[in-house]
């Protein structure tokens, strides 16, 4: 039997609030035909700014950055090999250091050998990553029925195998947990966080809604033919018009949610072309495999440029003065107003839209991003890639594979007569084909 408990910790953690960032150029352009991705081979394509941040915000030389991008790929492929492998004893993963060396946390000892053999560091915990969802899952509908002021942000910390509350007042978040009814391990951090959204009229690649505010690209993206981008659901409702950063008319909200989520999809007009680039120093997207805990991530922003730091958690919910926002990503990259709905990509993969966060660029800060792979799909867009990101090809006619499909871990599909198992999240895309790209996919 599980027991509940829920530990104050009086550990000060610095003030968190909102920003974003830009992600398309600000004039229409045509995409250049480019070859599809590699198979997950070795570093991904890394734009000179990218790599620039890179080195100050991290600490790496650039052979050291390369080095460290290809083998967070390697150890997501590995953590998804085992993720599948120890079933419901799998606990967590997480990746440390310039090296990037994985962890794999179980709740089985005999697992230690099948984790070892794959080069990573094993860690035996009480409870399973499953159970750890379950406890965070009862936080967020304990929110639906009412958010507690002074308890802004709360996440599944692999680390610690606990969920965390970060709130300025713990009594009450020790009640706040009681009575969700978290059958796990729930810490409260005293904290000063409060996350905010906002938006700021200066010049970068932008867009405008309305006549008023203004936010910046997410990704490119197409659906039937028809360009447009996502980026954060906070920055317009369905049915407001944009225009781009030289003010030309450019598309309208087709869909958006916030609170609860913080996703929107902009559909543009015959002017403006969908293009696999970030921001003003080029930076490829080749696809939208989800980087895992401790994985380097950058954000680059129409405030602030590139800037960069490492995924401290997934599945945070975060509250807002407009209502909380569950499944962000936590991350401690700076980010200052005019950076929200922009691009986090981590190497040449999209990871998500800046949704908020606290602090600035100068002092440091924590940013949250809605994770991309969840607006593919909930929109049915198809994320615009070096490999092409058109519309919905054939797939497998004899087949489940389909490409533009969001795949999560522990999918599975057919392709070719043979069952595969997907190790981690993504869309698929031509190029990508289950025998093609085995970090992705494991055959059964």
């Amino acid at each position: 039997m599980l027991h509940r408990r829920v530990m104050g910790v009086c550990s000060a953690v610095v003030t968190v609030g909102a920003l974003a960032l830009a992600g398309l150029p600000g004039a229409a352009a045509t995409a250049a035909e480019s070859p599809r991705p590699p198979a997950f081979a070795g570093s991904p394509d890394v734009s000179p700014g990218m790599l620039k941040a890179m080195q100050r915000d991290l600490g790496l030389t650039p052979a050291e950055a390369e080095s460290r991008l290809a083998n967070e790929r390697q150890a997501g492929a590995d953590a998804g090999s085992l993720r599948l492998e120890l079933g419901d004893d799998f606990a967590g993963a997480w990746v440390r250091g310039a090296t990037a060396k994985l962890t794999v946390a179980t709740t089985d000892r005999s697992d230690v050998r099948a984790i070892t053999a794959k080069g990573a560091k094993a860690e035996v915990v009480e409870h399973s990553y499953a159970e750890l969802e379950d406890a965070k899952d009862a936080l967020d509908r304990a929110a639906k029925r009412k958010a507690p002021a002074g308890t802004p942000v709360w996440y599944v910390d692999v680390r610690t195998n606990s969920v965390v509350l970060l709130s300025s007042e713990p009594a009450a978040a020790e009640r706040f947990a009681e009575s969700a009814g978290a059958e796990v391990r729930v810490s409260v951090r005293k904290s000063s966080v409060k996350p905010r959204t906002f938006y700021d009229l200066r010049g970068g690649d932008a867009y405008y809604i309305g006549s008023g505010s203004r936010c910046s690209i997410g990704f490119s993206v197409t659906q039937s033919g028809q360009s447009g981008f996502v980026t954060a659901g906070h920055c317009g409702q369905t049915g407001a018009t944009t225009t781009g950063s030289n003010r030309q008319p450019q598309g309208t909200f087709r869909g958006s949610s916030f609170p609860g989520n913080d996703y929107a999809y902009v559909a543009t007009n015959s002017n403006w072309t969908s293009t696999p680039t970030v921001n003003s120093s080029p930076q490829s997207v080749a696809g939208s495999t989800q980087a895992m805990v401790g994985a380097s991530i950058c954000r680059s922003g129409s405030t602030t440029g590139w800037h960069c730091g490492s995924v401290q958690q997934l599945n945070t919910s975060v509250t807002y003065p407009q209502g909380t926002v569950n499944g962000v990503t936590r991350t401690n990259v700076c980010a200052e107003p005019g950076d929200s709905g922009g691009s986090f990509i981590s190497g040449d993969q999209a990871q998500g839209m800046t949704s908020g966060g606290s602090g600035n660029c100068r002092s440091g800060g924590t940013t949250y991003f809605q994770p991309v792979n969840e607006a593919l799909q909930v929109y049915g867009v198809t994320l615009t890639t070096t490999g092409g990101g058109g519309d919905p090809g054939p797939g497998d006619p004899d087949g489940t594979w389909k490409t533009t499909t969001v795949y999560q871990a522990g999918d599975e599909v057919t392709y070719n007569g043979a069952k595969y198992r997907c190790l981690q999240a993504h869309q698929a895309q031509p190029g990508w084909e289950p025998p093609n790209v085995p970090a992705l996919w494991q055959r059964v």
